[in-house]
């Protein structure tokens, strides 16, 4: 249920306008949950690669300001490098999303601030020509952190703001200059914040993609599942059916021939149940079967399969079993049956549903299939109904069909 909601949203995401990026609040907490680490480290290792950048401008500050080089390399090296490093190892850590963007943010503001510090605090000739780099800065935030739009654009305009103030009043830079700067650090502001927009709205377009694709290749599956466990049920009593039941079989013989163990069957008849449907009619007849099959199912070990063979009849496989305890369970659930107390008017007034059943318990032999052992389960069941019904009979493994048929299924007509 959980999948088909987040499903619908996810498409109704698709179709929404190009102009939106962040996603309706549960959608947007997936994709932060699905991107958060590999985002958290891309931004790691741009941000070490942008420090180690930004301290290598302390060349410059030599070459062009060598009065102000001491403050450059205090700011640079001694306030925004260990900033810039704490910033980055928090983001490491794992912070929140909201966090770790504005903690990006912050560096870019800052890397700003102490640029044109550094700026102000010289009147070396040419020392203003600085100012054309700031650009970079908005580079860094924009496209190689890529910071989430909204935080970009928020760090953007106060570095603009910022740079702005601090070219205005710094008297050395020409008035001509000063334009030609303030103008170049709004264009660079307004095209990096461009390209910020498409990369974050291509990432975001794709999730949604990969995620809808993972969601049907989900639905899918579960599809496949259900089918393919319909195939393998018995629609009214919702026991194993007889296509599960030969598979389960070949597989388990294989299995007690590995391990020289034993393996049990039982072959379950309701009792004179075409008479209490010609009395009840099917539909009762159906929530007959029901019953009694619920009742095989509450009675048997859990690792027993219990099938509907066909009709009324039922069938019990049971792995590692002996004779005693396939005789237990087999007269656990003949009682359990009787107990039920399921009138069985159409045989007679004070007639009950009850089940005769037929086991057979037997270590595979190399001259043995599988089967050999329903056939001999069979013909338990074909001693029970001869004896009487309403019973157990439980065959010796040296028993050996009776009447000409070879498949077992001479005592049918009994039932």
């Amino acid at each position: 249920m959980v999948n088909d909601v987040l499903l619908k949203d996810v498409e109704g995401a698709l179709g929404r306008g190009p102009w939106r990026l962040r996603f309706a609040g549960h959608i947007e907490a997936q994709f932060e949950a699905d991107t958060q680490r590999q985002r958290s480290g891309n931004m790691v290792a741009a941000g070490l690669i942008a420090a180690f950048i930004y301290n290598l401008f302390l060349i410059n500050d030599f070459s062009f300001r060598p009065d102000a080089f001491t403050m450059a390399v205090a700011l640079r090296a001694g306030v925004m490098l260990p900033v810039g490093l704490a910033i980055l190892w928090q983001v490491h850590r794992g912070v929140s999303p909201p966090a770790r963007e504005f903690l990006m943010a912050f560096t870019v503001v800052c890397a700003t601030v102490i640029s044109c510090v550094i700026l102000a605090s010289s009147t070396a000739f040419y020392s203003y020509l600085d100012v054309f780099s700031f650009g970079l800065i908005l580079v860094v935030g924009n496209i190689v952190y890529s910071l989430r739009f909204r935080y970009a654009l928020a760090s953007s305009v106060l570095s603009i703001v910022i740079a702005s103030a601090f070219v205005v009043t710094y008297d050395p830079m020409p008035t001509d200059a000063k334009r030609l700067a303030i103008f170049t650090l709004l264009a660079n502001a307004v095209f990096t914040l461009v390209a910020n927009y498409r990369l974050e709205r291509s990432e975001r377009l794709a999730y949604l993609h990969v995620l809808r694709e993972k969601l049907r290749a989900g639905h899918y599956l579960k599809d496949n599942e259900v089918l393919s466990q319909l195939s393998l049920t018995d629609p009214l009593t919702n026991l194993a059916n007889r296509r599960q039941f030969d598979a389960e079989l070949a597989t388990r013989w294989r299995e007690a021939v590995e391990k020289d163990a034993w393996i049990g069957l039982m072959v379950i008849d309701i009792d004179h149940f075409k008479a209490y449907n010609d009395h009840y009619g099917h539909p009762q007849g159906d929530d007959c079967l029901r019953q009694v099959a619920r009742a095989m199912q509450l009675n048997s070990r859990t690792a027993d399969l219990v099938v509907r063979f066909g009709g009324e009849e039922f069938v019990v496989l049971m792995a590692e079993a002996s004779p005693e305890a396939a005789e237990l369970e087999a007269e656990r659930i003949r009682r359990s049956v009787e107990a039920l107390q399921i009138a069985n008017v159409g045989l007679s007034p004070r007639a009950v549903v009850t089940v005769s059943v037929g086991v057979a318990v037997l270590p595979p032999a190399a001259d043995m299939t599988a089967e050999d052992i329903l056939c001999h389960a069979d013909q338990a069941l074909y001693q029970a109904k001869r004896r009487g019904r309403n019973r157990v009979w439980v065959a010796s493994p040296d028993d050996v069909p009776i009447g000409d048929d070879p498949a077992g299924n001479v005592g049918r007509s009994a039932r």
